[in-house]
């Protein structure tokens, strides 16, 4: 796949391990993220994905494990030809105390500010050279739509949104 750096320390996707099905998509810049707050991170990269496919963001396990951000899952076109960047969502709560000096940092730690400025407790610093997210190359099937008075039965039927529980039930139990 074609890609274009769009900003000079732009770094170019890579597999991390032999099998992984996701890109490493990596911050071109330094971005805080404040408790509440929704930011796009940059990559600096943009890609000419081929006809029938999508790239997918989708977040680092990581990274959702040990923070309270968040990266939303995201589609690229194949016709987009812009730059790709990523939201991210800081879903800590609000809690109005300064007085701290050190962010918390993307890898469950902290980094200090350097500069003694107050920050709020539960803000983020994503560093230029982070992994951030992740990018899948998929297929993307398209379809024609009809429109009809009546849809064909089926065993489920309109039975949704937590209609077969939660409990494991049968010969296979977890």
């Amino acid at each position: 796949m074609k890609i274009k750096k769009m900003h000079p320390d732009a770094v170019l996707p890579k597999y991390a391990q032999q099998g992984d099905s996701g890109f490493d998509l990596v911050a071109v810049e330094d971005v805080v993220i404040e408790t509440g707050e929704t930011k796009l991170i940059k990559t600096g990269l943009a890609f000419d994905i081929p006809d029938g496919f999508e790239i997918q963001v989708r977040p680092r396990s990581g990274i959702t494990l040990k923070t309270k951000l968040r990266v939303q899952l995201g589609t690229i076109d194949s016709n987009y030809r812009g730059e790709v960047g990523v939201i991210v969502d800081n879903t800590e709560e609000k809690i109005y105390v300064r007085g701290i000096g050190y962010y918390n940092s993307i890898d469950g730690g902290f980094s200090d500010t350097h500069g003694g400025e107050d920050i709020l407790p539960g803000t983020y610093i994503i560093h230029k050279g982070d992994r951030i997210a992740q990018g899948i190359l998929a297929p993307v099937a398209r379809t024609e739509f009809e429109e009809v008075d009546k849809l064909s039965e089926s065993d489920r039927g309109v039975n949704g949104y937590g209609s077969t529980g939660v409990k494991c039930t049968g010969g296979d139990k977890a």
